[in-house]
């Protein structure tokens, strides 16, 4: 078979030209693709076609290979989004945070000023108050127990009763003491007729004179001398029997009215028994107890102010006893207040008392809450030029919603009321 040369070149030649078209265009896909690709378009496919630019080869031609031309594609995927506004954004406010703490580090620090509330420092009249709490109670009350023990036969009183001094108020059974008397009297009575006997035999052996032998004489002496001290001796008996028997009668030990009663008839009692307690309610005290803090500032005669559950009424009094002994075990100390009028209020009612431990005619006194206690002392802020300064003082602590200073201030000073949270120095200003 004869091959046309000639037209074979010609072939090949084109052929070689439109490879080399596509080849470039291939290139410049690719390369379209890349740029694509770093654009976040997205990853892309290769796809294989025929060049259809290239003219079939003659069926008489030699098999001639003609390059492929490769088409590439996008992917079907869709594209990776894009970065959000939102990361902008906080990108942004991340710098101005920044800024913000930078600037707030190298801003100089402006003190806030804080509002307070002042007075000035005055002189006058003070007193310093003690207020105690307290009972009514009898001015005597007498706890009523048995001297002896035996049992109760009659109780002829009942609770809340008046009664008079003397006046009796128990009975326990005295038959076996009355027993005891009679025996007493008894051996009183052998003991006086013993004691006439030997008198006697003495009176006549001294009649005889000297026909009596000295010894006789001395023998009958000593009798009589001896008969007497029994009879002595058996009437302190009968006394102390008759005594005994006194006391199995219960009397009032003083004129007032029953307050309790535990006492019942058929009651086996004995000294360690209370039977009824007994008060004086025409006397009535305010019974009370101060802490030890302040024992040494009550004194007999001092003013007391008087107020009774219930009631508005304030009545005046007066402390009418302390006592010289602190109780140790609640460390307080009793005390007594008397009403100046008299009292008619029922036993146990609650009464509060304002004792007048102190009086000033001219002093200064500050808040409570004005004083400072620190490492320094004791001391109070003072407004200043627009600043708290601390000034040491001196005062008489109490418990008082005021106290009394003794030395640091003048008439004049203009003290700040709360001193709470408040530094030396610290801007102040005065409360509108």
């Amino acid at each position: 078979m004869q091959i046309n040369i000639q037209a074979t070149e010609q072939i090949y030649d084109a052929g070689k030209h439109g490879a080399e078209r596509r080849k470039a265009r291939t290139r410049d896909a690719l390369q379209s693709d890349e740029v694509m690709t770093e654009a976040n378009i997205g990853p892309t496919t290769a796809e294989v076609t025929s060049p259809a630019a290239a003219p079939p080869l003659p069926s008489n031609a030699n098999a001639l290979m003609v390059p492929a031309v490769v088409k590439v594609v996008p992917k079907s995927e869709p594209p990776e989004p894009k970065p959000k506004r939102r990361l902008w954004l906080w990108a942004l406010a991340g710098v101005v945070a920044i800024m913000v703490g930078v600037l707030g580090y190298f801003q100089p620090w402006v003190a806030a000023v804080t509002e307070v509330t002042v007075e000035t420092a005055a002189l006058g009249p003070v007193s310093r108050v003690l207020a105690v709490n307290g009972r009514i109670a009898g001015e005597r009350s007498v706890d009523v127990r048995p001297q002896v023990s035996g049992t109760l036969v009659s109780v002829p009183v009942a609770e809340g009763d008046a009664v008079q001094l003397g006046e009796v108020v128990a009975q326990i059974d005295p038959a076996t003491q009355q027993a005891a008397v009679r025996q007493a009297m008894a051996g009183l009575d052998a003991a006086q007729v013993a004691e006439a006997d030997a008198q006697a035999e003495h009176a006549r052996n001294k009649a005889l004179g000297s026909n009596v032998a000295r010894v006789v004489l001395e023998s009958s002496a000593r009798a009589v001398q001896s008969s007497a001290q029994e009879v002595a001796r058996t009437t302190a008996l009968l006394d102390q029997a008759q005594i005994q028997l006194r006391n199995y009668t219960i009397h009032a030990p003083l004129s007032g009215n029953v307050l309790v009663l535990t006492a019942e008839p058929g009651q086996l009692v004995d000294p360690a028994n209370e039977l009824m307690t007994i008060a004086d309610l025409e006397h009535l005290v305010v019974e009370t107890d101060v802490d030890e803090s302040y024992a040494t500032q009550v004194k007999v005669g001092q003013p007391a102010a008087l107020q009774l559950s219930g009631e508005t009424a304030v009545l005046d009094g007066h402390v009418s006893f302390v006592s010289q002994k602190v109780d140790e075990a609640t460390g307080g100390l009793e005390v007594k207040l008397t009403a100046d009028a008299p009292l008619q209020a029922p036993i146990g009612l609650t009464v509060t008392a304002n004792i007048t431990v102190d009086e000033r005619a001219a002093a200064i006194t500050v808040p409570r809450a004005a004083i400072v206690r620190d490492a320094n002392g004791t001391g109070v802020l003072l407004l200043d030029e627009g600043k708290a300064v601390r000034r040491d003082v001196m005062l008489i602590d109490w418990p008082a919603a005021r106290l009394i200073v003794t030395d640091g201030l003048v008439a004049g000073d203009v003290v700040i009321g709360d001193a709470t949270g408040i530094a030396d120095g610290k801007a102040v200003k005065v409360k509108p």
